[in-house]
């Protein structure tokens, strides 16, 4: 039963440590630019948008053009701080052990 207290002080360690992290990941932002930079999307780190710039110069293109740009802009900048986000999460949880369940 030892051992049961000493994995439930763990998880408790790093359920603080998962919550802090994710206030400071949603403080940091990541810029994503498409089109040759005729677009950049700003996101958080935990995908939120923060917001779009757009190049004067692009809204002169097709409309479809411009939304596919657009599209693949956000789509993109959520992708990256998906990625890592989750490679900060991953960091975390590395350093807990369980036994007999490796790393979680």
């Amino acid at each position: 039963m030892a051992g049961l207290g000493k994995m439930m002080k763990q998880m408790a360690k790093m359920q603080k440590k998962m919550t802090a992290l994710q206030e400071e990941l949603a403080q940091q932002d990541l810029e994503v630019s498409s089109g040759g930079g005729a677009v950049t999307v700003t996101v958080s780190l935990q995908s939120e948008v923060k917001g779009i710039k757009l190049d004067p110069e692009f809204l002169k293109e097709d409309v479809g053009f411009v939304q596919e740009t657009i599209l693949e802009a956000v789509q993109d900048a959520l992708k990256q701080a998906g990625a890592k986000s989750e490679e900060a999460m991953q960091a975390v949880t590395s350093e807990f052990q369980v036994p007999g369940m490796g790393g979680m």
